[in-house]
């Protein structure tokens, strides 16, 4: 096994200043520099960011919207089919293909239907009595 000498009387350049200093008295930095101990600066904290998991953007057992809805308007009242599928068309800015292109995206959405001749309501109110005294 080799020997190395103790350095006693032995300088070493700083790399940070480029003064020679006592080669006892040099520390390395956690970059890999060969610093004399006034000039050593620790790691910053920020440089070893801590683990931040990843936000959840989506549902795990999602499902599509269902055209024929049934909704309940009260305790005997249903109303079905009141809504309607619109096929619109969305302008809107896309820089990808060419600065100031503008793309069309046309999406069927659902809208309550104003005029809807299918709509069926259902009541009861229950038997009246009529009492004469």
């Amino acid at each position: 096994m080799p020997r190395y000498a103790t350095g006693r009387f032995a300088k070493r350049i700083s790399d940070r200043s480029g003064l020679a200093f006592p080669y006892n008295e040099m520390v390395k930095e956690w970059n890999g520099s060969t610093v004399h101990y006034t000039e050593f600066e620790p790691k910053h904290p920020q440089l070893d960011p801590r683990y931040h998991p990843t936000d959840s953007q989506s549902l795990q057992n999602a499902k599509p919207q269902t055209i024929d809805a049934k909704v309940e308007l009260g305790i005997n009242l249903v109303a079905t089919n009141i809504f309607g599928v619109v096929t619109q068309s969305i302008s809107q800015f896309n820089p990808i293909p060419a600065p100031g292109a503008f793309e069309t995206v046309i999406a069927n959405t659902m809208q309550p239907q104003t005029q809807n001749k299918d709509i069926k309501m259902q009541s009861s109110v229950g038997s009246p009595t009529v009492v004469i005294s």
